[in-house]
């Protein structure tokens, strides 16, 4: 975290006055009641990868609330059984001073403990947002990496982490690291979201559109990520389209806008019918998904939706590291060749699909 400018390094100094506290040299975690959990970096993958931390802080302590601060409506979407309430805090609007009290009153309630944690970048929202909660413990970053964090002196038990030492290290580890020190931990790292009978229900209904046979395939594919660079050649899509519908009795799905150019540029191509679903709700998606015989991606957020589901999956990856991002879990497969994701052939993803297709009970 840099501090770019001239104001905000002077802000910085003179908030660090006043914030600055003592740090804990010896510290006991116990009878934890309420943790704050202060996420406004995290983004809907990051979110879910965190599945891990929920669960580490309600192994350590079953009966505590956890509150998770985050900073988007959408991301409460997220129906996690670990999370039992949500903030949201949006950046924007904290100018205006009557969001601003709104905001810092839900903060103000008691807390146990408050975390922020880190995955790879730190957050001055969050941070400032741990200072200002109400709680004797309040847990963050001292450094990232060897450099150190400007904003530490909001929290009085500082935590070094250096990812560097492990590189290949899942976010869902990593996230880990912020309370290892304290003594929480997990050995479970899969993700879930909660999907109630009416999402399934929304994706039933949907799907009865698609799969008309029993002995139907049913193939969802989702063609776009939001880093250009992390986009298969589209062409490989519907190459691969003919491959599992010839060797396969399949019926296919897209997630996309219609107004896409790589969801209109599959509709002109393809000579197999599919339907195209643009779905804004996170569980809906999951739902969706977790009704399929087999999910194929590229490095995106819906990739990590589908990780929640036990749904076979084939991850393709590019310029981003899969040991880093990947979902963990069973059948849940990942193909990298170099960060050129075009180096990844039809017959590559093709071969793990049949793998998966034709031994779906089988743990790959």
């Amino acid at each position: 975290m840099q501090f770019s400018s001239l104001p905000l390094k002077i802000v910085n100094s003179i908030l660090k006055i006043f914030f600055t506290l003592q740090v804990k040299s010896a510290y006991q975690i116990k009878d934890i009641k309420k943790t704050l959990l202060v996420c406004t970096h995290f983004n809907i993958g990051e979110l879910i990868a965190s599945t891990s931390l929920y669960r580490a802080i309600k192994e350590k302590f079953p009966q505590s609330d956890l509150i998770v601060v985050v900073g988007d409506d959408l991301f409460t979407q997220i129906n996690n059984h670990l999370i039992d309430e949500f903030i949201v805090v949006k950046k924007h609007k904290l100018f205006n001073p009557f969001y601003f009290y709104s905001s810092f009153r839900k903060v103000k309630t008691q807390f146990d403990l408050v975390i922020v944690p880190s995955i790879g970048k730190n957050s001055i929202l969050s941070d400032y947002i741990a200072r200002l909660s109400n709680s004797k413990i309040k847990v963050g970053t001292k450094s990232l990496d060897g450099v150190e964090n400007k904003t530490n002196y909001c929290f009085n038990v500082q935590i070094d982490l250096n990812f560097s030492k492990y590189p290949d290290a899942n976010i869902s580890e990593k996230v880990l690291e912020i309370v290892r020190p304290l003594g929480f931990d997990t050995i479970d790292l899969s993700t879930k979201l909660i999907i109630t009978d009416y999402y399934y229900e929304r994706a039933k209904a949907k799907l009865s559109q698609v799969k008309k046979e029993q002995s139907t395939v049913l193939i969802g594919l989702n063609v776009v990520s939001e880093d250009a660079a992390n986009n298969w050649y589209i062409n490989n899509f519907t190459a691969l389209m003919d491959r599992l519908n010839s060797g396969f009795k399949s019926a296919f799905y897209l997630f996309g806008d219609n107004n896409n150019d790589s969801i209109k540029f599959i509709k002109q191509k393809s000579t197999i019918p599919f339907l195209i679903f643009n779905d804004k709700n996170i569980l809906e998606t999951a739902a969706t998904i977790s009704l399929s015989d087999i999910f194929i991606t590229v490095d995106s957020t819906l990739m990590h939706i589908a990780g929640t589901t036990t749904t076979p999956q084939v991850s393709i990856f590019g310029n981003t590291n899969p040991f880093n991002f990947a979902p963990c879990g069973k059948n849940k497969i990942f193909l990298k060749k170099s960060d050129l994701i075009d180096d990844i052939s039809v017959d590559d993803v093709y071969e793990v699909c049949k793998i998966l297709l034709s031994n779906p009970d089988k743990t790959v």
